[in-house]
């Protein structure tokens, strides 16, 4: 299906003038065509008023007005006879009607829905639905999803997409309900491809596919994870007129039944990092004042008294509370 613009069609100030004008004469013509008929003349001129002022209220539905950033797909008898874009008053076939399968559907985005409330006979509100479709940019956020990753590591992860419809024709007839369809699609493509990588950086994980191991994961790789998932999703939703400007993962973190010992083993492997740092320190400082002794014949030590100076340093630099300083006042031996 190929989006056809109608042109030509921004008479509807012009055709709302004809109306009224058309309601005023028949009006007139029945007036006086009355006036006719009790002076036993023609009724001619009666009835024609009374047909055409009974009849013009069917124009009436072909009058349309649209916003900017919006459009309008036309069908006559089932037939798409084109769209309708750009802001302006409108007159088309007053026979024509407005076809939008996702004017009803309410998602988790931005400009959803357009819904007006009319009061009915009984006291209840009946909303009505516009039928006109938003061009503008509008953002999908998906509802988190439950993922496990390359490692089998389950993964709660939340995307927003951002997107806009270019091609109106292929949003109404090529899918059901295009609202649907891209949020279905979203979710398909974001499993594909949380499937490729680790929460974390991982040894021997292939995640570009070339074969060789690389540094990927969700955490520390989010800008080229999106950009796969927005083109994951692009190939998708070519079919319903569908344009993926943007995608971003909103959400990410370890599922529940798994986030503490997660968290257990990351504060594991930083306490692992800081330990070995605080020891290369210490036995950096220890050589320090090793060799500052020796340059500076401050005093002599044999290799026992090196090896306990030594121990204490390291007891001192590296422990978790202060020292405890003990004060020998007599002989080391």
């Amino acid at each position: 299906m190929t989006e056809k613009i109608l042109k030509g069609k921004k008479n509807g100030l012009v055709m709302l003038l004809l109306i009224i004008a058309l309601a005023i004469a028949s009006v007139v013509g029945v007036v006086f065509g009355g006036i006719m008929l009790d002076e036993g003349k023609s009724p001619v001129l009666f009835i024609i008023s009374l047909v055409v002022l009974c009849s013009e209220w069917i124009l009436i539905p072909g009058l349309k007005v649209l916003k900017p950033q919006e459009a309008l797909v036309l069908t006559l008898f089932g037939k798409y006879i084109g769209t309708l874009k750009g802001d302006g008053f409108y007159f088309v076939n007053p026979f024509c009607s407005a076809v939008n399968p996702a004017a009803a559907t309410k998602l988790n985005q931005s400009g959803d829905v357009s819904t007006k409330k009319i009061a009915a006979q009984n006291g209840e509100s009946i909303e009505m639905v516009s039928k006109k479709i938003s061009l503008k940019i509008m953002t999908l956020n998906n509802n988190r999803q439950k993922v496990n990753d390359c490692l089998g590591n389950p993964v709660d992860i939340g995307i927003a997409v951002t997107w806009r419809i270019v091609d109106t024709a292929k949003a109404v007839f090529n899918v059901d309900n295009y609202k649907e369809f891209l949020s279905l699609q979203c979710d398909s493509a974001l499993r594909n491809i949380v499937r490729v990588y680790p929460y974390d950086v991982a040894p021997n994980v292939d995640t570009t596919g070339d074969g060789v191991a690389d540094d990927g994961s969700l955490r520390g790789s989010s800008e080229i994870v999106a950009g796969r998932i927005r083109e994951e999703i692009q190939k998708r939703v070519d079919e319903a007129g569908i344009e993926i400007i943007e995608a971003r993962i909103t959400y990410l973190a370890y599922a529940t039944e798994i986030a503490a010992v997660m968290l257990q083993r990351q504060q594991a492997s930083a306490i692992i990092d800081a330990r070995k740092m605080i020891v290369d320190g210490a036995v950096g400082m220890v050589e320090m004042a090793l060799n500052r002794l020796s340059e500076n014949n401050t005093v002599e030590l044999d290799e026992e008294r090196k090896a306990a100076m030594v121990s204490n340093l390291l007891v001192v630099l590296c422990g978790n509370r202060d020292a405890q300083p003990i004060v020998n006042s007599g002989s080391l031996y």
